[in-house]
């Protein structure tokens, strides 16, 4: 056998296997991708720098804007995942991760911070919406008392 017809049987070979169709996972036993961890607790896109200052320069827009407070985000801490919904092609086309944290304010005080990040959820479903609120500092209510839309 040479090693033109032993790599030949080798690509053969691997396209028999490609062609075998793979196993569908189930919905309540599996399939769903596991979050991130961080220092024991999930944290999946929740501590990615992207989101979090993608939180900062919309705050201190918001804050200016619709507010009228000289308010920036200081220090973001503590971050968490409470709730994660996977993508599932039977249920939602949209990954969702539902996290908390606490900001730290340009004015001392330490609020609560929520926020949600859907994947991919961003213009003509490409990349990511995060949306963000901190109880308290949401005059009109947008994400509901104490920003429950968002929990």
């Amino acid at each position: 056998m040479t090693v033109t017809s032993a790599a030949r049987m080798a690509a053969i070979l691997a396209v028999a296997l490609s062609a075998v169709p793979a196993t569908a996972a189930d919905y309540e036993t599996g399939g769903a991708a596991v979050p991130a961890y961080a220092e024991g607790a999930p944290v999946g896109a929740c501590a990615d720098p992207g989101v979090l200052r993608f939180i900062t320069s919309r705050f201190e827009y918001k804050a200016a804007n619709y507010i009228h407070r000289d308010l920036s985000i200081y220090e973001i801490g503590r971050m968490r995942l409470s709730r994660y919904e996977p993508f599932n092609q039977y249920m939602s086309s949209v990954q969702r991760e539902y996290c908390l944290a606490y900001a730290t304010l340009t004015d001392g005080s330490r609020r609560p911070l929520v926020y949600l990040i859907e994947t991919p959820f961003g213009f003509a479903g490409i990349g990511r919406s995060i949306e963000f609120c901190i109880p308290g500092l949401d005059p009109w209510y947008v994400y509901g008392a104490a920003c429950a839309s968002l929990r």
